[in-house]
């Protein structure tokens, strides 16, 4: 007789669904790193180009986003103090994802 016997055709198929599995699992995953660094390449890109903005600086505190372009992406600006008289600390935090990740960008500023 030629052929598989059914426990060959067993081990064959268990082997497969292993490798395909693990496949696709790590297809998944690194499918989902691509989309968090592209949210956050974004993210990075939309604060520097507000951050950038010398018009941007002279404004006071406050919070926004970045509508129409990206809505779900949101901006919150703040002054610090420091010692040095006459320069304020200018803290602009950006979150997206539902505020899961955010990302901070400091930027040293002339007191007016």
């Amino acid at each position: 007789m030629k052929g598989f016997t059914l426990l060959e055709v067993l081990v064959a198929l268990a082997i497969m669904a292993g490798v395909i599995l693990t496949t696709i699992v790590a297809f998944n995953y690194h499918l989902g790193i691509v989309i968090r660094d592209k949210d956050e390449s974004a993210a990075i890109l939309l604060a520097r180009g507000k951050i950038d903005d010398p018009a941007f600086a002279l404004l006071p505190a406050g919070t926004g986003n970045f509508a129409p372009q990206r809505p779900d992406i949101s901006w919150e600006k703040s002054f610090l103090p420091t010692e040095i008289p006459g320069v304020a600390k200018m803290v602009f935090t950006i979150t997206w994802d539902k505020e899961r990740r955010k990302l901070v960008l400091v930027r040293y500023v002339a007191k007016t």
